[in-house]
């Protein structure tokens, strides 16, 4: 069973995560508490939500053949897309190595993030730098 954050689970839901938050109170959607009571929402009870919505065929199979929630446009221009090549994770943290040609980019992030995102070898990923400086370096001649 897969579980994940509430804001990720509006965001399939297309609705506000204080709408969510509001429908867990009200015991209208099933949870899990965390250790630390935060609450988390299975697949099944988003499909299940979906459904009760008419947004869900009833036999639709539980794989998505795309991605809900779909990025449409972000600020920051500086995005390189790419394939990820591995991920290693390591307590709280994540490294994810992310090959985009024939270049290599590694990023730490948190262990929610990979999980979130379902980050996994061989899929399509997003880096998305952000940055004040940029430095430019020459081997000497």
């Amino acid at each position: 069973m897969s579980l994940i954050t509430v804001r990720a689970a509006a965001g399939r839901l297309g609705v506000s995560y204080s709408a969510l938050k509001q429908w867990i109170y009200k015991g209208t959607v099933r949870t899990v508490r965390t250790g630390g009571g935060h609450y988390r929402i299975s697949d099944a009870e988003i499909d299940r939500l979906l459904a009760s919505q008419g947004r869900l065929p009833a036999g639709r199979p539980q794989r998505r053949t795309r991605p809900v929630g779909l990025l449409v446009s972000i600020s920051g221009r500086n995005q390189l897309r790419g394939i990820v090549e591995e991920v290693r994770v390591d307590g709280l943290l994540a490294q994810v190595r992310l090959r985009i040609g024939d270049q290599r980019l590694t990023a730490v992030i948190t262990r929610d993030a990979v999980d979130e995102l379902k980050l996994r070898r061989g899929e399509e990923a997003l880096a998305i730098i952000k940055s004040t400086e940029v430095m430019i370096a020459r081997h000497s001649p």
